[in-house]
């Protein structure tokens, strides 16, 4: 009790007894005050004995123990009106709609609009026999309903009952002054009534006097008129062209229902506590194509891969169809940035047709058409300066795809085609008149064959990057192959793409998939920029069978279903499963040609690709033929020539250390590829013979993929003269590049 009496900021006698160890130390304790407290974190005005901290006198000093610092200002700064101005701007809507402002989009918008008005009159016209019936076998009822409404009016009946009720209570007065009323209605109406008949019947005898024509077009007209006044109330004259869709506007109210039954924790406890603005939308919901769009602010802490794992929940919370609900997220503004568009029709129900059914020709530097999103928009993917890489499980659409890509490049006849299905089930067999090298099986020889082909890619690529370093600037000033150069034949630098379907058969092989692996990453770390594009396809997306160089390099992926996250990173890149894009969603067999696209567009995209099966893939490789034997561009195995050998195999850095001894720190570039064309001249001779600095840039292009730099090492010729600096490379940085390679295994072999 004396303690309580000595605390002068004691507040009542409820705070509980401290024990004998606080009381002792009671006296060095501090006694914290709420209300300074609390002003050091709200924007509130400090009292007049209290520090000012926002003064310009004191802010630069010493902060003294005690005194109340505020976190959040009491007043906007000068620049909150610009940040909030940004905020908006980066939300306005658009002046020109989206579809519009596509100008594919909007002529397929314009045609579905055509195509709707003409079905509509065709309809109705096709049924003008039907309604010409109806019309007739309702002018009796019509006729009927015109003279008894006519008398009715004429009499002033519909007054009727009125004056009997005046009449009933007695009611003379009443009686008397509606009685005058009708005998004034009844004139005048009887005098209109009288000049419509003598109308009508001076027009009869018009009528009688005009031709058979004129007298059947005005029956007609009568009939028509009267058979409208004979219309049944429940059955109208006219059939509905198109029945109107059954399908619920989407609404926001809809929405908000939808996400709180996720069963997502943070969206109910935010719409607990504030159930206006947990869930923001910062658009209006509008149609979107064939469907409903919704632009939404999730809560504070749910991200959009939270709702993509509840899509199923949310196709039964919007009560439509799991193949039309495709929420997808906008990562340019925030992760909580949520597009939901609800389509009206299954996008696993759709079939999407390819523009190259109909096309003569094709140009793949304007990339391929591929298929559609959800919302119907064509996706179109680039070929020029991209390595493709497509996944799934099997028998859901991956070789479907597979064609489509390879279709668009037999249409263009400067492409050079070479197709490798090894599956052995002749799905891609339409184009092999069109393939430079082709093959399909499954067995070891066919393997080869493809091991074959990537070895012979790898020394295009070296040829390419010599030939394209000695175009002169003005016809290639990017370093890059183009329309134009693509064009002239002579030069060598037309795009060539390689299809490997069921790669993991070649790259898990045990005799050859080890040197195919380091051959495929090597042409897609630098055969890109010189037309050499692969467009690799597997149903089993594994580092054993789809090596992670690979893997990480390629720049388009499109995967369809899988079964789970490793198989879904290993085709979609790292974290692609964490920040929400994810194949496992798609359902196995109904989903069969719908995958996640990524890299062709901005953001990744579900895309679904436009079917092409075995009669429209051979009707398109026969006109794709017909069009390279005009242009004579059939080569190879489409004109039945031997394969090319494959040069013998040999490892570039092994060979290195075989010509450098440990003695030799650092080589000349030069020196090397004389001493590695003395040791194999069948594979470097040709190295050997390049002039001046072409020769240093092929060993610096080759050592390139490794990871390996040159730099200026000086150094005397071997034949003796003057030292100088030149580009080479240092012995230690091509045994680093090999023991990383093997995996430490050729750490001894390199010393």
């Amino acid at each position: 009790m004396t303690h309580q009496q000595d605390n002068p900021n004691h507040d009542d006698g409820n705070q509980p007894d401290r024990s004998e160890a606080d009381r002792e130390h009671g006296k060095d304790a501090d006694i914290v005050h709420l209300d300074a407290a609390r002003a050091g974190r709200q924007p509130q005005k400090p009292d007049t004995d209290r520090s000012e901290p926002d003064s310009p006198a004191k802010a630069d000093g010493p902060v003294l123990e005690g005194a109340v610092v505020r976190v959040d200002q009491s007043g906007p700064t000068g620049a909150d009106w610009r940040t909030a101005l940004e905020a908006k701007a980066r939300n306005r809507q658009p002046i020109i709609p989206l579809w519009l402002r596509s100008r594919s989009e909007a002529v397929e918008t314009f045609a579905w609009v055509s195509r709707h008005y003409l079905h509509v009159a065709g309809y109705q016209v096709a049924r003008l026999p039907l309604y010409g019936g109806r019309l007739t076998a309702r002018a009796p009822r019509g006729l009927l309903r015109l003279v008894g409404g006519s008398i009715k009016w004429t009499f002033d009946l519909e007054g009727e009952p009125v004056r009997l009720a005046a009449v009933q209570k007695a009611d003379p007065e009443a009686y008397l002054k509606l009685s005058r009323q009708r005998d004034r209605r009844v004139r005048l109406r009887a005098l209109a009534f009288g000049a419509a008949l003598v109308t009508l019947l001076i027009a009869a005898i018009l009528v009688a006097k005009q031709p058979t024509a004129t007298q059947w077009m005005a029956l007609a007209v009568a009939i028509a008129t009267l058979g409208v006044l004979g219309k049944p109330a429940d059955r109208p004259l006219i059939n509905r062209a198109v029945v109107p869709s059954a399908v619920e506007k989407l609404t926001s109210d809809i929405v908000i229902r939808a996400l709180t039954v996720l069963g997502i924790a943070g969206i109910n406890q935010a719409v607990a506590k504030n159930p206006k603005d947990a869930i923001r939308f910062v658009a209006p919901i509008t149609r979107d194509g064939p469907g409903w769009r919704a632009d939404i602010d999730l809560p504070y802490g749910v991200t959009v891969a939270d709702v993509m794992d509840k899509r199923d929940r949310m196709a039964s919370a919007l009560r439509r169809p799991l193949g039309c609900i495709w929420p997808e997220g906008d990562s340019t503004i925030h992760e909580g940035r949520l597009i939901l568009w609800v389509g009206d029709k299954d996008l696993s129900k759709t079939v999407i047709k390819s523009p190259l059914l109909k096309a003569s020709s094709h140009d793949v530097f304007k990339g391929i058409p591929f298929g559609c999103d959800p919302r119907g928009r064509p996706i179109v993917v680039p070929l020029i300066e991209q390595n493709i890489l497509i996944g799934s499980q099997p028998g859901q659409g991956k070789t479907a795809s597979v064609r489509v890509l390879a279709s668009g490049a037999a249409l263009d006849p400067s492409t050079e085609l070479w197709i490798h299905e090894l599956k052995g089930t002749g799905d891609l067999d339409p184009h092999e008149q069109n393939c430079h090298r082709y093959v399909s099986g499954i067995e070891d020889e066919a393997i080869a064959y493809a091991a074959d082909s990537l070895a012979l890619l790898r020394k295009e690529v070296m040829r390419r990057a010599a030939a394209l370093k000695a175009l002169p600037p003005d016809l290639c000033p990017d370093k890059k192959v183009t329309r134009q150069i693509a064009d002239k034949r002579s030069l060598g630098l037309h795009p060539l793409v390689a299809v490997f379907d069921e790669c993991q058969n070649l790259f898990a092989h045990a005799e050859h998939g080890d040197k195919a692996g380091q051959d495929a990453e090597f042409i897609i770390k630098l055969g890109r920029a010189l037309g050499v594009i692969l467009v690799l396809a597997t149903q089993r997306p594994d580092k054993d069978s789809l090596p992670t160089g690979i893997s990480a390099n390629v720049t388009i992926r499109f995967c369809l279903r899988v079964a789970g996250q490793l198989e879904n990173d290993m085709i979609l890149g790292t974290s692609a499963y964490k920040n929400g894009i994810r194949a496992t969603v798609f359902q196995p067999g109904t989903d069969a040609g719908i995958g996640y696209l990524l890299g062709a567009t901005p953001m990744p995209k579900v895309v679904r690709t436009a079917y092409l099966d075995t009669p429209a893939t051979q009707r398109i490789a026969d006109r794709a033929h017909a069009l390279r034997a005009n242009a004579g561009a059939l080569s190879g195995h489409a004109l039945g020539e031997t394969p090319e050998q494959m040069a013998p195999t040999y490892d570039l850095l092994a060979d290195i250390l075989a010509v450098v001894p440990p003695s030799e720190a650092k080589v000349w570039n030069e020196t090397i590829v004389h001493r590695l064309a003395e040791l194999r001249p069948e594979i470097y001779g040709a190295w050997a013979d390049l002039e001046g600095g072409a020769k240093t840039a092929q060993l610096t292009t080759a050592l390139k993929p490794y990871g390996i730099k040159t730099m200026q090492v000086w150094g005397t010729p071997e034949g003796g003269g003057k030292g100088a600096n030149r580009i080479g490379v240092a012995r230690e940085d091509i045994t680093k590049a090999i023991t990383h390679r093997d995996g430490g295994r050729g750490a001894s072999a390199a010393s």
